[in-house]
């Protein structure tokens, strides 16, 4: 269908016909028909290609699945019922009256049919004076339908109508990948918006009513049942379930799902029962942030697909300059006219970039739907393609290398076990709202501690808090709790934790020092990993934190870092990054997206990480989605691996190209070596599988474990 843009009044709250979202702009299709789309689903045919020129306007990647297999079906008989196949092979197809019309015939159908697309396109490459890939093709596919209608009515020679119908239906299925590369992380995040429910069961005065999405505030509370979709971006505060996030993070394992966790529209519920606090609605959530994200990928075009456009662009002249040399030479030395015409066509056919058209975008399609699965958001191709040529990640500390949360390091006892010390600490403390509380309870809680009753609770103004259990007076607090200063053991344990940055609690029972607990942010389990992984090829490892010295000191020694920046402030962050570069350092910079985004900026790429819940990023080319730095090395991998996919095809491609031109024009006639048109068609047909199978190798490559 193709789409006109029409300055029209978009009624206010208007939704997007392909996801439900307030829609932005407006297009009347050939029959008039108003149809509203939001930014995310606006039709291929409004985007354009970077040269400026739309190659595939009014295309769909439905229009050239249907005319390939239609082409491919009408190909068989013209290729069984060709006079030269029968003699290579040596066979005979069963013969009817008319048989010898079936290449002609099919033939013709298959260029109005499927060639048209191509012509058309050329035309507007012509007229932007942009030769490219779609003249090139359609410069190949004219001279061999009109030659091979002059050697059928006028002239002799050998028709070009196998080589035709092939070479058209090669095409025709390179391009039906390409746009469906392009598409394929957009279709299946349309599919998951047309899987979230038209309604939700919203909470009011304790009754339950069935309400559009659209009527949904932020603070209401709905009620999900077990098998439900999440309808938006919430808090649970009731209930506990197993959820699936497959969809959005690319984690097949459910979640389990429990009060105060925060769940993504979008997701699916498992066997519990859950009342969720609305956070985002609409525009607001994960999904909708997603969206955006991939339709600026679906405008971003692979630099090596550009080198693949450049290679056609002088291909084209190439292919013409030859063909008309190779014709003069000819002529010149007294050929039949039969024989020239032969050449100069032959030349232009077998220039048609068959395997070069599928070299990238194969990779592209593969490459797309394996960083999908991995949880990696390609917001920007050419920043991830060049993610193989970095020499530096620096990471963010806070919520990147660590959770941003606290949580528990090292536990003292003076008597007691350490469980027994951290089970009375968190039993008091679970009274608390504090963080440093309700971590020293979640360390408790992960390690299955039971939790004791307590009573007479209460708070310590600038020392902590006190309960009795088991009559007896327990304390939970900092230093001002310590009539004097720790000495001994306790002491030297304090120091210790202290000169790592980190805050150290104190509990008292009966007003006798039982314990201490030391507290930090916590170290995210996979950075390890991550950081040993991507020295291990070879690439420098830094980290960046506004945290103190002491603090920056005690992780980097724990992860194996021996270059760090610590105390370095958000606006400074950059600056950091700069000095790098200056170096001659290609940098990687991986932050949470939050105050990072000047360095993600500055970085010769950007990238984001955990970006599940708010993924509406702006300065990152790539999106991690998971909250696990180990994901920085399986985008590394997948860059490399498909930069490496992507030449070995152009390789086979130009390869083909570069001894076939030639051989076509005749230039080694005097030693009796002459490609046939016949022959070229086969090489090319070879070159072209082999461009397909070796981008299926890619789907083989191993990025890790998650």
């Amino acid at each position: 269908m193709n789409h006109e843009t029409h300055d029209l009044k978009i009624p206010t709250g208007t939704k997007c016909e392909k996801c439900g979202m307030v829609g932005e702009f407006a297009r009347k299709d050939n029959s008039g028909i108003i149809h509203y789309y939001c930014e995310h689903h606006l039709p291929h045919d409004s985007k354009t290609s970077d040269n400026g020129v739309d190659n595939h306007a009014g295309h769909s990647v439905n229009m050239f699945r249907d005319r390939f297999w239609l082409a491919l079906i009408l190909t068989i008989p013209v290729v069984l019922y060709s006079e030269t196949i029968q003699n290579l092979l040596n066979f005979s197809p069963p013969q009817f009256t008319g048989s010898e019309w079936v290449g002609p015939i099919l033939g013709t159908v298959i260029f109005f049919y499927g060639g048209i697309v191509f012509l058309r396109s050329a035309i507007s490459e012509l007229k932007a004076k942009q030769p490219g890939m779609m003249t090139l093709i359609a410069i190949a596919i004219l001279s061999a339908y009109l030659y091979s209608l002059a050697t059928t009515f006028l002239i002799e020679g050998t028709e070009f109508f196998w080589e035709l119908a092939t070479l058209i239906s090669v095409m025709l299925f390179g391009h039906w990948m390409e746009m469906r590369s392009v598409s394929a992380a957009g279709s299946a995040l349309e599919e998951l918006a047309k899987l979230l429910p038209d309604t939700a069961e919203r909470i009011v005065n304790g009754k339950s009513e069935i309400v559009a999405l659209a009527e949904l505030k932020v603070g209401d509370i709905i009620h999900l049942r077990p098998g439900g979709q999440v309808p938006v971006d919430g808090q649970v505060v009731e209930g506990k379930s197993d959820l699936t996030e497959a969809i959005i993070t690319g984690e097949s394992k459910p979640i389990v799902k429990a009060v105060g966790d925060k769940v993504i529209a979008g997701t699916i519920n498992g066997n519990g029962a859950l009342k969720i606090k609305v956070a985002k609605i609409g525009e607001q959530t994960a999904l909708a942030g997603i969206m955006r994200l991939v339709a600026e990928a679906q405008q971003s075009k692979s630099q090596t697909q550009l080198i693949a456009d450049r290679a056609a662009f002088y291909l084209t002249f190439i292919a013409i300059l030859v063909s008309a040399g190779a014709s003069i030479g000819w002529i010149a030395a007294g050929a039949a006219g039969a024989f020239v015409v032969e050449r100069a066509v032959s030349v232009l056919v077998i220039a048609c970039p068959h395997a070069l058209g599928l070299a990238v975008p194969l990779v592209v399609s593969i490459s797309t739907q394996k960083s999908s699965q991995n949880g990696l958001l390609i917001r920007d191709r050419k920043a991830f393609e060049q993610a193989r040529l970095i020499d530096t990640v620096v990471f963010d500390k806070t919520g990147t290398l660590t959770t941003g949360s606290y949580g528990v390091q090292s536990i003292w006892t003076n008597s007691l076990k350490e469980e027994e010390v951290l089970a009375l600490a968190a039993s008091v403390d679970n009274q608390s709202e504090h963080f440093i509380a309700r971590a020293v309870v979640d360390a408790a809680k992960a390690k299955k501690l039971k939790l004791e009753e307590v009573a007479n609770f209460v708070r310590l103004p600038g020392k902590g808090v006190s309960a009795t259990i088991a009559g007896k007076r327990i304390e939970v607090g900092g230093l001002a709790l310590l009539k004097e200063k720790p000495s001994g053991e306790l002491e030297k344990f304090t120091d210790r934790e202290a000169a790592d940055g980190k805050t150290v609690i104190f509990i008292k029972q009966q007003d006798e020092v039982i314990g201490a607990i030391s507290l930090a942010d916590s170290i995210r389990s996979e950075a390890g990993e991550a950081i040993q992984d991507l020295k291990a090829q070879g690439i420098n490892v830094a980290m960046l934190t506004g945290d103190s010295k002491p603090v920056a000191t005690w992780v980097a020694k724990e992860l194996g870092l021996t270059e760090f920046f610590a105390e370095v402030l958000p606006q400074d962050k950059s600056k950091q990054v700069t000095k790098l570069q200056s170096k001659g350092r290609r940098v990687l910079m991986v932050g949470d997206g939050v105050n990072d985004a000047p360095a993600l900026v500055t970085a010769d790429i950007g990238m984001a990480i955990g970006a599940g819940t708010d993924v509406a990023i702006e300065s990152a080319g790539v999106i991690l989605v998971r909250d696990d730095p180990r994901d920085v090395v399986k985008v590394i991998k997948l860059s490399k691996a498909t930069y490496r996919k992507m030449i070995q095809n152009l390789w086979w491609a130009a390869g083909y190209n570069v001894v076939a031109i030639p051989l076509a024009a005749g230039v080694l006639a005097n030693q009796g070596l002459i490609l046939q048109p016949w022959l070229g068609a086969l090489f090319m047909s070879a070159s072209t599988v082999v461009v397909a199978i070796n981008a299926q190798f890619l789907r083989k490559i191993k990025l890790g474990g998650k």
